[in-house]
């Protein structure tokens, strides 16, 4: 049974009828614009609907960050990147056929003609498709969501539910609890890579899951190598 917490409800996704139980809720709660924890791949993750403005400043508000602090998508497939981002290069292209699903976030210009509001992301989002089967389940049922590491900012990230339920309590409708996450606190490795005049090459905005190596054998040299 889903264990009562005031208001917030949390559901056991280790148990398959709980999970179909947690998913519905949270299915829900993200459609009447409240917040949901969920696992992914890296750390557990606060999640809203990406396109209510409402819920993502509460996401905000609920972390204690301001909107230069713009939170990442999550996307169910590679697919949606082409949806989301005005321009889709080959290199992004082979980035996510490499680490996707994975814990490598892509920074890309956005569709200028998308209705959200994520915050001060001056025209790009960061898009990642996380390789965890509890929110790739949620993810191809709600589309894209605005997805951040379940804590306060400046605390650490959550790598289970009972971590990320001190530090949100009820500002959270719906956990959903998949057991401790294997990730690192870190949470995954960030890069840049829109396209510039002078074809600089990608940058690495936050070293995380995917190592700078890694990508090296995929995209080749990254900003700041040497020549």
């Amino acid at each position: 049974m889903a264990k009562l917490t005031q208001m917030s409800t949390t559901h056991d996704c280790r148990d398959a009828q709980e999970a179909l139980t947690g998913l519905r809720l949270a299915r829900r709660a993200l459609g009447s614009g409240k917040l949901v924890v969920m696992p992914t791949d890296t750390v557990y993750g606060v999640a809203a609907d990406a396109f209510n403005p409402a819920a993502v400043a509460t996401l905000l508000e609920a972390k204690g960050r301001g909107r230069q602090s713009p939170p990442p998508v999550l996307v169910g497939s590679a697919q949606t990147l082409h949806a989301l981002a005005d321009t889709v290069t080959p290199e992004m292209e082979s980035l996510t056929t490499a680490f996707w699903p994975g814990g490598l976030t892509i920074v890309v210009p956005a569709q200028s003609t998308l209705a959200w509001d994520l915050g001060e992301t001056n025209g790009t989002v960061a898009v990642r498709m996380p390789n965890d089967a509890i929110a790739l389940e949620l993810l191809s049922e709600t589309g894209p969501l605005a997805v951040s590491s379940a804590n306060r900012t400046g605390e650490p990230a959550a790598l289970t539910v009972a971590e990320a339920h001190e530090q949100l309590g009820e500002s959270i409708d719906v956990y959903l609890d998949a057991g401790e996450s294997s990730g690192s606190r870190t949470g995954s490795t960030i890069v840049d890579a829109t396209p510039t005049i002078d074809g600089k090459p990608i940058r690495v905005l936050r070293d995380g899951t995917v190592s700078r190596d890694e990508l090296r054998s995929v995209v080749g040299v990254l900003e700041g190598d040497e020549s």
